[in-house]
């Protein structure tokens, strides 16, 4: 089925965010337990010697594209399991050597931004990295480096390099893998996607940042007045990996909203 680039509305960023959450309710422990094997199979690539980050780094293309099938298999009524990760990568061989050339060019950009920004640190990110590992480090110690004055450069540098790789990278295995595309038309088509509606990505962002916001002023409140802060300290790690399975999840919005709908398409493709 062809794919056919439509304009998408700046109010729509904000149902984004809904339609990802109202998905999520409706298979929360599937979501949750696929996105913790993902962070397992990545702690476990993280030892690998030397590639170990960059393999990491190229996991992640996958990694959207995995929840988007998974998206799409709820949507239908399917399952939602990890499995979905590698499906992408069970089609015929040009759109896996696509996937696979996206997930390598992926990964070799974002860890030339982290080699840049810790150069842009003079080795602070680098440092910070070492004294979190070792486990001994104080919040002081952690805090001294962070105060650095190259560290503040290089978050920022961090920041807009990071959001222009996401750019032409963020319908792209998508589009690789619904549309048949190849590497050059999937990133250029995902770059003209966003900019096209750059409105709604706005209201998506601001979505998501008013959400967790609040809920971390709620959660503060709240614990605070009942004299359990650090109850509400604690509640960091299991709000964060909802807030991020939730993310992943209405990636799928995104592309449907740009592009048609997936669902429809996932069944001829």
């Amino acid at each position: 089925m062809p794919l056919l680039l439509k304009p998408v509305p700046p109010n729509r960023g904000a149902r984004w965010l809904t339609d990802g959450f109202r998905l999520y309710a409706r298979r929360p422990l599937a979501f949750t337990l696929m996105f913790t094997a993902f962070l397992f199979a990545a702690l476990v690539v993280s030892l690998v010697p030397l590639l170990g980050g960059v393999l990491q780094m190229m996991s992640l293309p996958l990694l959207s594209l995995g929840f988007m099938v998974a998206a799409q298999s709820a949507l239908l009524d399917g399952p939602v399991s990890a499995r979905q990760f590698i499906e992408p990568l069970r089609t015929d061989p040009a759109r896996r050597r696509a996937l696979l050339t996206l997930c390598a060019l992926y990964g070799v950009l974002a860890i030339a931004i982290l080699i840049l920004c810790d150069a842009i640190s003079d080795g602070a990110l680098e440092r910070v990295q070492r004294l979190m590992a070792s486990g001994s480090a104080t919040p002081e110690d952690v805090n001294a480096v962070l105060m650095e004055p190259g560290v503040t450069n290089a978050a920022l540098a961090a920041l807009v390099l990071g959001t222009l790789l996401s750019i032409p990278f963020w319908h792209a295995p998508a589009l690789v893998h619904w549309g048949a595309q190849g590497v050059a038309q999937a990133l250029f088509s995902s770059t003209l996607a966003v900019w096209r509606s750059k409105g709604a990505f706005f209201v998506y962002g601001m979505a998501w940042a008013a959400t967790m916001v609040g809920f971390g002023m709620a959660a503060a409140l709240v614990f605070g007045l009942l004299g359990l802060a650090p109850l509400g300290t604690m509640l960091a790690l299991p709000a964060g990996l909802l807030f991020w399975t939730v993310f992943y999840v209405s990636l799928l919005f995104t592309f449907n909203d740009s592009f048609g709908d997936a669902g429809r398409r996932g069944a001829n493709a």
